[in-house]
């Protein structure tokens, strides 16, 4: 509400549109015990910026009609969360505690709670809204960072400028002490039924927070030990029982007056028959933890990671940094506010001890979710509908589950080999750019060493493209589990890797698998070694296949329960992106493959192959050709070589459809799920192939537009919470698209909508002065003049050009440039050639999901005669094969000219 307006800025809406106009973005969200509004903004815009948020804290206006519009919009969420698992489950923990706490009452809210209920207690909500902000937003319960390029003296000037208006009128925090939960909500087993397939089982106990012992950090302690992956640890022992697929474990909700330890299981079909073993060995692990007592030399490597870790830390974009310090001023002494819990320091055995004595059988609460359990349950949780039953457990029966729990050898992880000792930065030859440090016939290496970021850290990324990956759903579906499998061997090894700040990945891509290795570079290569002779040598074993299937046929079930927006827009990739497999098919052909398959599949997979790589860092680029070499050596080379290079015909490109000018393409279908009321629509212009003006051209109008959009479309107009103008990019092929869900319309209809706000948009574009169009301008240079914060994010960007490519490494310098020759009367022209409602270029493609309250819409649909300009899509595959595609950027490897 407080975003709406203020007595100073009273126009709705201008502080966001300022915002956006500016290269920034706003946002708030409220946690258990605060709310926290943020927001950045170009610098030159700073002070303004600063000024129109300080006015909400001042004299905000809370309108009645915009106090309505405000309700519906939390409704929408609220709709969108209805058939969400993680809210579900969330809010019936939260239902099974104390009437009396505010941890039982509903999370976020709805029409019901915000409107019927107040009315029918003769309450006014916005009397109510004014009423709490009165009541609760005093300046001595406020926390501020600003986060500027100026002196500090000059921020501090700004600050007391700005902020001195804010009343203090001498508020107390709101604490609510005591525990939520009675005996009567502890020693319960609940079995739930959820919305998707599969298996969970949560264990939580109410604990001491841990923030209390911050240095001391037992929770973190005990997290690291619960939740290790290691050989021998309990997630090793579920895992090689065929029991679990993963486990994770740390202080879930919490306040500084209470806090849940929850461990949570994902189960196989085979663990959740063995419930009762699971949670047996899980009290035998925690047992373990007791009777051996804190470990000193597991303190003190954990704490040598965290100190590694915060001194290397990446930077990360300043919205998020004054977050995160805004929240620990809540929490922590102002000698903490920068380092919050980040630096355990403090080796305490009793403290650890307690929190351990804490995670007991008299104390525990399990909820077990499984649409097994549908028709056996008696209560409904109120707010979601969620079925459910309680069973109350004694420490006894938890006894008998511990002793018919199978012998195992739980134990201790090792000492971790992967913390990284060795951390010199080395000598970087300066490079703007990457460059093709070599290419064969096997390979093409990227090099960019570090000249920006200074850490002891490097990226390495290996795409393996091979033909024989992506010519069927079959071989789709088996290269998917290939990598699922891959993670599954290495897992015990390289998590050790993960916990020193290692991470690893491999991932199936459109036309093979990737291999992506980031962190500490001093082990790095004995990490990557690993992960290459772990591929050189696959083999299947047949239990861990049947798992990694089953998993993977779960996943490809619960597409039915996607969000419909996000059901659109993979309808729109399978439009537009030629020789991509539908998961219709690939479920279609999961059950019918066997270990066998994957055995006869994954040599033929590799027989074939080019390696795209790229290597950044603190890395020499003789250590990065080393890297290469190895890994060519290892795969192409040998009397039985595992890889034989690409034919020149084999080379594997995304190539997109080309929409035709001046058609509209309609594609509609049902959603999935028929207990979901919402729809959707994907409204995308098509307007190009990648070149830096006509990119410029579409940045600037989105930019443009985009609060436009949000404003009439959402806050007006309320079609529904999520409400969004994005750019979108296939491999190269640039475009618009506007995302709307809604229960309260139909697809049809929101599509009317988007094509009427173009024509009001039209008005705008052209009543826009010259200053306006010079801000915005200069706003979005300052967005792409931003230096990338770390080497992972430089790393994305330049990893995006070779894989799509495009090879445009200079982008942003030479779409700036693009930029300060745009004039408006050209920014007009692109707007009516390809973007304006009846524009004789454009290219439209409508998806439509109709949600259960508009399906009477779809048929009516259906049986309308189509006019000349539309398009309906009846059959995707058959309309993907008569249509035109773009050239690829991929047509051959060109060494940039640097």
């Amino acid at each position: 509400m407080l975003f709406y307006a203020s007595e100073k800025y009273p126009v709705e809406d201008s502080y966001l549109k300022y915002i956006s106009e500016h290269g920034g973005m706003a946002n708030a969200f409220t946690s258990s015990e605060h709310t926290n509004y943020y927001f950045d903004v170009n610098p030159d815009s700073f002070e303004e910026a600063l000024d129109r948020f300080a006015q909400f804290f001042v004299k905000p206006l809370m309108s009645a009609d915009a106090t309505m519009r405000e309700i519906k919009a939390v409704d929408s969420e609220n709709q969108k969360n209805l058939l969400s698992d993680v809210w579900r489950l969330n809010q019936l923990r939260k239902h099974l505690s104390s009437e009396d706490h505010p941890y039982h009452k509903f999370s976020t809210g709805n029409w019901e709670t915000l409107e019927v209920r107040p009315k029918a207690k003769g309450l006014d909500t916005r009397h109510e809204l004014i009423k709490f902000y009165n009541e609760h937003y005093s300046s001595n319960l406020m926390h501020l960072v600003v986060y500027s390029k100026e002196s500090v003296d000059k921020i501090q000037g700004l600050v007391e400028n700005k902020f001195q208006d804010i009343r203090n009128t001498d508020r107390n925090h709101f604490r609510f002490p005591g525990q939520p939960c009675t005996s009567e909500h502890l020693q319960i087993l609940v079995r739930a039924v959820p919305i998707k397939q599969g298996h969970k089982l949560r264990i939580g106990w109410p604990i001491t927070p841990s923030i209390h012992h911050y240095k001391e950090a037992p929770g973190r302690y005990i997290s690291h030990l619960i939740g290790h992956e290691s050989e021998g640890s309990l997630f090793y022992i579920l895992k090689t029982l065929g029991w679990a697929t993963s486990l994770a474990a740390g202080e879930g909700d919490w306040t500084l007056d209470y806090s849940f330890f929850e461990v949570t299981v994902d189960l196989t079909d085979s663990g959740h028959e063995h419930m009762q073993d699971v949670v047996g060995l899980l009290f035998k692990y925690i047992n373990l933890l007791q009777q051996s007592g804190a470990s000193k030399w597991i303190f003190d490597e954990l704490s040598a990671v965290c100190e590694v870790t915060f001194h290397y830390q990446d930077k990360v974009p300043p919205i998020d940094y004054v977050v995160t310090v805004a929240t620990n001023m809540e929490t922590y002494p102002p000698q903490d506010w920068l380092v919050g819990k980040s630096l355990p320091s403090n080796f305490s055995p009793e403290i650890i001890q307690m929190t351990l004595n804490e995670l007991s059988p008299k104390t525990v609460r399990i909820f077990w979710e499984s649409k097994q359990f549908e028709g056996k349950t008696d209560m409904v949780e109120p707010w979601y509908g969620t079925a459910y039953s309680i069973e109350k457990i004694n420490e006894s029966i938890i006894q008998d589950w511990i002793l018919s729990a199978p012998e195992e050898n739980l134990h201790l992880p090792a000492p971790n080999v992967f913390i990284p000792t060795d951390l010199p930065l080395k000598d970087a030859q300066e490079a703007k750019f990457p460059v093709l440090l070599r290419k064969s016939s096997y390979s093409t290496l990227w090099y960019k060493p570090d000249t920006m970021f200074s850490t002891p850290k490097a990226f390495v990324k290996i795409y393996f493209n091979c033909p024989h990956a992506s010519s069927s759903p079959e071989s789709e579906v088996l290269t998917d589990i290939f990598t699922r499998l891959l993670l599954d061997y290495l897992n015990e090894y390289a998590y050790y890797a993960q916990v020193a700040g290692l991470d690893y990945g491999i991932n199936h891509t459109e036309s093979g698998f990737e291999v992506t290795v980031v962190g500490y570079n001093h082990k790095l290569r004995i990490l990557l070694e690993t992960i290459f002779q772990k591929i050189a040598q696959f083999k299947v074993k047949p239990d861990r296949f049947s798992v990694i299937k089953e998993m993977v046929t779960k996943e490809y079930h619960n597409n039915k329960f996607l969000q419909p927006f996000q059901l659109a827009m993979y309808y729109c990739s399978l439009i537009l992106q030629d020789q991509t497999w539908p998961w219709m098919e690939e479920l279609e052909v999961l059950p019918h493959l066997e270990a066998e398959d994957l055995a006869k599949f994954v040599p033929m997979m590799l027989s074939r192959t080019f390696l795209e790589c790229y290597i950044a860092g603190n890395i020499e680029s003789n250590e990065a050709g080393s890297m290469i070499q190895y890994i060519e050596d290892v795969f192409f080379k040998g009397s039985n070589p595992i890889c034989q290079p690409l034919f020149p015909s084999q080379h594997l490109t995304n190539r997109v459809v080309k929409l035709e000018k001046g058609k509209n393409y309609v594609y509609s279908n049902q959603g999935l799920n028929p207990s979901d009321a919402n729809s959707c629509l994907v409204h995308y212009i098509q307007v190009h192939r990648d070149d830096f003006l006509m990119n410029v051209k579409l940045q600037l109008l989105a930019l443009i537009a985009k609060q436009p959009a949000f404003h009439q479309l959402r806050t007006v107009e309320q079609l529904g919470y999520i409400t969004a103008l994005l750019r979108r990019n296939d491999f190269g092929i640039h475009g618009v698209q506007f995302i709307i869900q809604s229960s309260v319309k139909g697809p049809k209809y929101i599509d009317l909508r988007v094509e009427s706000f173009l024509q009001m948009f039209e008005s705008k574009l052209y009543e826009m002065t010259s200053d306006q169009f010079k801000n915005n301008v200069n706003a979005l240079i300052d967005m792409k003049l931003e230096k990338h914060k770390n080497l992972k994010e430089e790393s994305g960007f330049y990893w995006r050009e070779i894989s799509d490519g495009t090879l445009k490494f200079d982008r942003r310098e030479a779409e700036v440039a693009a930029l300060r020759l745009l004039t408006q009367q050209e920014l007009i022209d692109f707007f009516n050639e390809n973007i304006k409602a009846g524009a004789p270029r454009k290219k439209t493609l409508s998806v439509r999901v109709y949600g259960s309250l508009h399906a009477p819409e779809l048929k009516e649909e259906t049986s309308e005669s189509a006019e000349p300009h539309i398009v309906h899509i009846d059959d995707i595959f058959s309309f993907r094969r008569s249509q035109p595609v773009y050239g690829s950027f991929k047509g051959g490897f060109v060494q940039m000219k640097l």
